[in-house]
């Protein structure tokens, strides 16, 4: 444990960042909850997954705060009613619709803010390089060229580092690992598209039941079609 530390950790919602937040806990003397919404479709059931998480570990230091300013620039299917949320496909290596861009770098520069002010000395991102051929800001080149960013943008007493624990791993990996560390994988949203069943077919239910099955483990939270 990193003695007498605090961390932020960016908390979507979903399964990988749940399983971020359960290493947050076991590596940090507290932790900080951050939700940040983006006029996504799923919203209003990322937030609710968010707070759940939060309820879970008795975490009362969260913050929730909304960048709609990217659904207003668009140029995604999250956030871009005009543009379909298209089928997934795992062996694809293009960049997907539901890509909003530039996203973790306006995210990662509100959780700098916010650790300034609390005096936090970690931030946790759940990014995974297995997405990083469809989202090029869930790289890990990208995560150190941001730690260089903060490191000359803060205060010279301020000493923030950037943690991507699970950026190896691949999804059965982290569902492995949120088994062994009792995160809270049933209280998780992941879905695109739907807010009352997970559609099962958007990429990021694709992927989450992928590693479900390669874990061997169901996967706890409701589908309209489970293609495992």
């Amino acid at each position: 444990m990193f003695m007498g530390s605090k961390a932020i950790v960016l908390v979507s919602g979903g399964m990988d960042s749940c399983v971020s937040v359960a290493m947050a806990a076991a590596e940090n003397e507290s932790v900080a909850l951050l939700h940040i919404s983006y006029g996504q479709r799923t919203e209003a059931r990322e937030r609710k997954a968010f707070n759940d998480i939060a309820d879970f570990y008795g975490v009362k230091d969260r913050l929730d705060v909304s960048i709609e300013y990217l659904a207003k620039i668009g140029g995604s299917s999250l956030t871009d009613a005009s543009m379909d949320v298209t089928e997934a496909d795992l062996e694809s290596k293009e960049i997907p619709t539901s890509y909003v861009p530039f996203r973790n770098a306006n995210m990662l520069a509100i959780a700098t803010s916010w650790a300034e002010v609390i005096g936090a000395k970690r931030i946790y991102i759940g990014a995974v390089a297995e997405d990083s051929s469809g989202y090029p800001d869930c790289r890990p080149e990208f995560y150190a060229a941001f730690q260089q960013t903060i490191n000359t943008g803060t205060k010279p007493d301020t000493h923030i580092k950037i943690h991507t624990p699970i950026i190896d791993l691949t999804k059965a990996e982290i569902v492995m690992k949120g088994l062994e560390l009792n995160a809270p994988l049933h209280l998780t949203w992941s879905c695109y598209r739907r807010e009352d069943l997970a559609c099962g077919t958007c990429d990021s239910c694709a992927l989450r039941l992928r590693g479900f099955d390669q874990a061997g483990i169901v996967d706890p939270i409701p589908y309209a079609i489970r293609n495992e």
